[in-house]
């Protein structure tokens, strides 16, 4: 029913994703956007949107709130009252906006790397001293160290930023991984942001998404969740997001922070993350079984590859590679200059490593796979 063997040119578009390699025979599996075109019913409800001719300032649609109520009760029986939403522009903002809005300056924010870059460079931006504690590789397979973590939190730790699903190593935190971390956010009086941006993009069949917040009633009032539609039905350009914030308190510190600085939800984000929600089921479902075939192409291939090692990635469409083997500088660049632009491990606390993007047509995939394993010379 859905095209995603189609390749859609997107040279000459000012994609950030493309254009990093403009003129180049360089194949960009990088940034994580999705060369798929977006869901017929998100498209079909743009059109009508901007048919109507009319931009103005918007709010946020009352059915938006509902079927983003009725979405969070259906996949994780999460009862959220509408007040708690905080709409952004973006989740990235979110993760600024909550370092700002927990503690002061000076105090602290920790988290597990590697991890999504802006986890590492907002703190800092909001006057905060970062702990970095590293994930580790047990049985085949990357688990959070608690022991370390409690080892590295210090008296003016505040906040402890969570990445769940987690990027870029692919782990959906089980339900006992996560009530092991919240009896240690309990006992340091931690305040949480959740990112769970990949909520919805869940491969694995016999895995489930936990929302942090869900674990229990006391667990949620110290946690702000940052979602968005924009991975799940790849409209990341479209700038809509939320937090789910259930305590007031915190909310209002939140809310605070936003304040003149933050920008509304533009209409048009509004329009796409409706439709999507509520029209879009069959589509992300088609989206997850081709990604499922996608992950295990790069499993096999990247295995197979002398110098590479990588996961099963539980969720997201993102793959990340242990390119030490390789004994090479930089890998990013020997991936460059074989055809394929990667996302260095470096700005993720990892170097060595490059994350593959494989939300994209099997074909190009193919190609991009191909020129890896000649540039390792295989």
């Amino acid at each position: 029913m859905f095209d995603f063997d189609r390749v859609v040119d997107r040279r000459n578009t000012a994609s950030e994703k493309w254009d990093r390699y403009a003129g180049q025979d360089i194949i960009p599996l990088w940034v994580a956007d999705m060369d798929f075109r977006s869901p017929p019913a998100v498209l079909e409800a743009l059109q009508q949107r901007v048919a109507h001719g009319v931009f103005g300032y918007s709010r946020p649609p009352e059915e938006l709130v509902a079927v983003v109520l009725a979405m969070l009760r259906h996949e994780y029986s999460w009862q959220v009252q509408p007040e708690w939403l905080v709409w952004l522009p973006g989740l990235v903002c979110g993760l600024n906006v909550s370092c700002r809005a927990v503690g002061a300056p000076g105090d602290a924010v920790v988290t597990f790397t590697p991890v999504y870059p802006p986890f590492l460079t907002a703190p800092g931006l909001a006057g905060r001293e970062l702990i970095s504690v590293p994930l580790v590789e047990q049985q085949g397979g990357w688990e959070m160290d608690l022991e370390a973590l409690e080892q590295a939190i210090t008296p003016r730790t505040r906040l402890l930023m969570l990445c769940s699903p987690h990027n870029p190593v692919g782990r959906v935190w089980s339900r006992s991984e996560q009530l092991a971390l919240a009896d240690l956010v309990e006992r340091h009086d931690l305040m949480v942001c959740s990112d769970e941006i990949h909520a919805g993009l869940v491969l694995d069949s016999g895995k489930t998404h936990i929302p942090f917040a869900t674990l229990a009633p006391e667990l949620a009032h110290r946690t702000i969740t940052l979602l968005a539609p924009s991975k799940t039905y790849n409209i990341p350009g479209l700038g809509c997001s939320f937090a789910i914030i259930p305590d007031k308190r915190l909310r209002q510190s939140f809310r605070g922070v936003m304040a003149g600085i933050v920008p509304h939800v533009n209409l048009l984000g509004y329009t796409a993350a409706l439709a999507a929600y509520r029209d879009a089921e069959a589509w992300r479902q088609a989206l997850r079984a081709y990604l499922r075939q996608n992950r295990d192409l790069v499993l096999e291939t990247v295995q197979a590859v002398p110098g590479l090692k990588t996961w099963p990635v539980e969720a997201t469409y993102l793959a990340w590679i242990d390119a030490r083997g390789l004994q090479v500088a930089d890998p990013a660049s020997l991936f460059e200059r074989g055809g394929v632009g990667l996302s260095d491990g470096a700005p993720f606390g990892a170097p060595g490593f490059v994350r593959l993007n494989f939300g994209c047509p099997r074909s190009l995939l193919q190609q991009a796979l191909e020129r890896m394993q000649a540039a390792c010379g295989t």
